[in-house]
């Protein structure tokens, strides 16, 4: 009885490691955020195992008939659609309810988005926090408030659609000259990397609006 928290490529097919891929051929089941997104990985390194939907729809409903198959000797993979399982992913749940249970848990190193968007930001990386996606509403000013004096370097994840308005925000709060960096389309054909003050990248973003995955990282307040 296993769980393999086994990290995906969030770009380049090629960034998987090789202990993942051995992993994932070895494991009986297979848990996909979205089996649609992992076959074509799955496909790639000719994985071929049985694949089970595991997303936040319906983790509470599956996770102890999950433990149970584990407890019975299976072993099971758990595959997000990039990164790494429980980074704003799911994951957390099943493998508390595993720790619970004395099951064994692995979770193996391999590509998460903030790590190189950090290195590659060029603000500080000794210290940082990372905040993941800011609350889309209730809550989402107090997130920022409590933020003011943060001296580490933060990290959130953003959507395209609310970058602007992210920006915007946190440029009232923190200061329109703190310096940040958005980091979009990691490890794919459209990778960028930008950098400037918070008003300064709203502004760009406002003229030029985005696509796909995005990273922002934003200064601490004595950098």
């Amino acid at each position: 009885m296993h769980l393999y928290l086994v990290p995906s490529p969030v770009g380049n097919l090629g960034d998987m490691t090789f202990r993942a891929v051995e992993v994932l051929k070895q494991v009986d089941v297979i848990l996909c955020e979205d089996t649609r997104t992992s076959s074509v990985l799955l496909k790639h390194y000719q994985i071929q195992n049985p694949l089970t939907p595991y997303h936040q729809h319906n983790e509470h409903k599956i996770v102890q008939h999950l433990v149970t198959q584990m407890l019975a000797g299976k072993t099971f993979a758990l595959l997000t659609d990039a990164g790494t399982p429980g980074i704003s992913d799911p994951g957390f749940l099943l493998l508390r309810e595993c720790l619970k249970n004395d099951i064994a848990v692995t979770c193996l190193p391999g590509a998460t988005a903030f790590v190189p968007a950090l290195v590659q930001s060029g603000l500080p990386s000794n210290r940082f926090t990372f905040e993941g996606f800011l609350p889309q509403k209730k809550g989402r000013q107090t997130a920022m408030k409590a933020l003011v004096g943060e001296e580490r370097t933060m990290i959130f994840y953003e959507s395209p659609h609310r970058l602007v308005k992210s920006l915007k925000e946190l440029a009232t709060f923190l200061g329109g000259e703190r310096q940040a960096a958005v980091c979009r389309e990691i490890s794919k054909k459209f990778e960028e990397t930008r950098k400037g003050t918070l008003l300064e990248l709203a502004m760009h973003y406002e003229l030029i609006p985005v696509k796909g995955e995005i990273v922002l990282v934003v200064a601490g307040a004595n950098f």
